[in-house]
């Protein structure tokens, strides 16, 4: 059982699960300073996800650190979408799976170790420190969209999956404050309608992927439509997948 003074303080700094939470940094700690250095973080409000170091996604522990886009439950739609189709792909070959925007690479681990050539890339060399963690057998790649990854791939990529920003830029100032003060803004900022990168991911996805290939990018139900719409009019072929247990939005499009 938790200390209840430990459990006090955090509910005080307005920790919903704060009896969860405290045990969880009591766990963490070694010595008695290392609990009070952990605790002072959390109460000045740095997600508890960085402060322990870890967050679970899919059954396992991905490592993420200060200063990078903490994986949220709803984003394990994509990652089982982009497995399931990496493992329908058709035979002859190792599948091509990329994740863009990967951010500490939740997508990348979550089909390691199935037969598919994993990459991912990301801007941030702080997430990509995290992603080689937590995606040790994915290539990883630094850079801005396509231009990170390596023209070998053009034409190949069976599972392009992306949880680019969607947050519109003036909801930003609205999210919470373990996000939008500790998370970088260039993780979370979608632009105007919050889909700017959609479109530029849409954009360019006949080129890089296979006949029958997907590109799969997680947005909000409310946003589906604008993205799936810039997937059509790259000449994708459409849908949109939800999950309610996790709150997961993904739309698809499949090369022609």
């Amino acid at each position: 059982m938790s200390d209840p003074q430990v459990a006090a303080r955090l509910r005080a700094a307005g920790c919903v699960w704060a009896e969860d939470e405290a045990a969880l940094l009591e766990d963490a700690a070694h010595s008695v300073a290392e609990l009070e250095r952990l605790l002072a973080r959390r109460v000045a409000g740095e997600p508890l996800e960085t402060v322990l170091g870890w967050v679970e996604f899919l059954g396992r522990r991905l490592v993420v650190t200060p200063g990078v886009f903490v994986p949220r439950r709803r984003t394990e739609l994509l990652a089982r979408l982009a497995g399931d189709r990496a493992d329908a792909a058709p035979a002859g070959g190792r599948p091509v799976v990329v994740e863009m925007c990967c951010g500490v690479a939740p997508v990348a681990a979550s089909v390691e170790g199935t037969d598919a050539e994993v990459h991912a890339c990301d801007v941030s060399a702080t997430a990509l420190a995290c992603a080689r963690s937590n995606a040790p057998s994915a290539a990883l790649h630094r850079g801005d969209l396509y231009d990170a990854l390596p023209g070998h791939l053009v034409g190949r990529v069976a599972v392009l999956a992306a949880n680019a920003p969607y947050v519109p830029t003036a909801r930003v100032a609205d999210m919470p404050p373990e996000a939008r003060d500790h998370e970088p803004r260039v993780a979370l900022d979608g632009g105007a309608d919050g889909v700017a990168l959609h479109r530029r991911l849409a954009a360019d996805a006949v080129r890089w992927l296979a006949p029958g290939g997907a590109l799969l990018v997680e947005t909000s139900p409310a946003q589906a439509g604008l993205t799936t719409g810039a997937m059509a009019a790259a000449g994708l072929a459409t849908s949109v997948e939800t999950d309610d247990e996790v709150g997961g939005c993904v739309a698809i499009g499949v090369s022609r």
